[in-house]
């Protein structure tokens, strides 16, 4: 039986501490951003943040607080513990075959299941998802057994998988709901009227499957906040450097032409693009990235600008239409995962496209080369 969640989440990766973006918050104002409350009662984390130090801080947060009145989804998936961390690329995956076997996983999982709720204070999650796997972890047996058995076990209400950290992963979410869509409750992917493409190739085998989506980056790089204009200085390390040039721009200016949208329903643009979200079957609950800008508004009134957003999408199907084509980013990166792009042997984050994937793509109205691919 699938947790309920809330239909707007704040994830621990907001607030600068974590994740590189924006001003980093000081304990207070961090605490009291992924504080649960009436208006947001649904906290996303993972325990790979700060090495679990942002469940440690989750877990302070929650202190005293009726346990029937939040929700709180965690991801587990990289290996801090025994994995050396590779630079740029994080921690390995715990199904990394330098760390351990397939009959090593199930325990695995319980260990990093029990000692982020033992940081975080808590008996069970509403939510557990996969973070951020491999190719072992969409297509192993081992693993959906071992994350079977905690829900079984009453360490998660429910399960799931969470793609990423980039975008992609298209053919083997699907792929994962196929081999295991009788297990998952919940997937996570990036969606947004900006960022439409890959993530709106999951959801309809997300509704036939039963699974509930959770949707992160809504807020496209912060530019849906409105206080991202051209010229914004980004700090050395802010994840958002990796974006190419003049994508505030350009963003800026598909932000104006959405903007009579959000203004004909009273809605901030960030609400614009959560209920565009929203506003597709699959999905239950919009996460965006919470960011304190150098000079921007108070990460306090992004919260409740967040809070405020309609539980039902207000957008009509043509409003949906018109918003898509704006935002349309068809082919406009190099995706993670199974992808015509790559040839060659597997990496860790990047494989070919084989046959059965192919034959899932076939399935599901799907070409590689045309809706997988890089343009240009």
């Amino acid at each position: 039986m699938s947790a309920e969640l809330a239909h707007v989440a704040v994830g621990t990766w907001s607030g600068g501490r974590y994740m590189h973006f924006g001003e980093p918050l000081d304990d207070e104002r961090f605490l009291d951003l992924i504080r649960p409350d009436a208006g947001i009662p649904t906290v996303v984390t993972a325990d790979t943040y700060g090495a679990g130090e942002a469940d440690v801080l989750l877990g302070r947060s929650l202190a005293g607080l009726d346990r029937s009145s939040y929700s709180i989804v965690g991801a587990v998936g990289h290996d801090f513990y025994e994995g050396e961390r590779e630079g740029a690329k994080g921690f390995p995956r715990f199904t990394d075959p330098r760390l351990r076997s397939a009959d090593e996983y199930a325990a695995y999982l319980r260990m990093a299941a029990e000692r982020s709720l033992e940081r975080l204070g808590l008996d069970a999650f509403d939510v557990l998802l996969l973070h951020n796997p491999d190719r072992t972890g969409y297509t192993s047996e081992a693993v959906w057994d071992g994350l079977e058995q905690l829900r079984g076990d009453g360490l998660a209400s429910s399960i799931g998988v969470a793609p990423g950290p980039a975008n992609g992963f298209t053919l083997d979410v699907i792929d994962c709901f196929e081999r295991f869509g009788d297990r998952i409750d919940w997937a996570m992917i990036i969606l947004s009227p900006m960022e439409p493409w890959p993530g709106e190739l999951v959801l309809d085998a997300a509704e036939q499957h039963g699974v509930k989506v959770i949707t992160r980056v809504a807020d496209y790089g912060g530019l849906f906040w409105d206080d991202v204009l051209p010229g914004h200085e980004f700090a050395e390390r802010d994840h958002r450097m990796f974006r190419p040039a003049g994508w505030v721009e350009r963003g800026r200016e598909k932000l104006d032409l959405m903007r009579p949208y959000a203004e004909a329903h009273a809605l901030s643009l960030m609400q614009l693009s959560a209920s565009y979200n929203l506003a597709h079957p699959a999905v239950h609950t919009v996460v965006p990235t919470l960011i304190q800008e150098l000079g921007g508004k108070r990460v306090e009134l992004k919260r409740a600008e967040l809070a405020g957003t309609p539980k039902t999408s207000p957008l009509s199907e043509q409003e949906l239409e018109e918003l898509r084509a704006i935002g349309d980013n068809t082919g406009s990166m190099l995706l993670k995962g199974a992808t015509p792009d790559h040839d060659g042997e597997p990496l860790a984050d990047r494989w070919s496209v084989d046959e059965p994937l192919e034959a899932i793509a076939s399935r599901w109205g799907i070409d590689p080369q045309r809706d997988l691919a890089r343009a240009g």
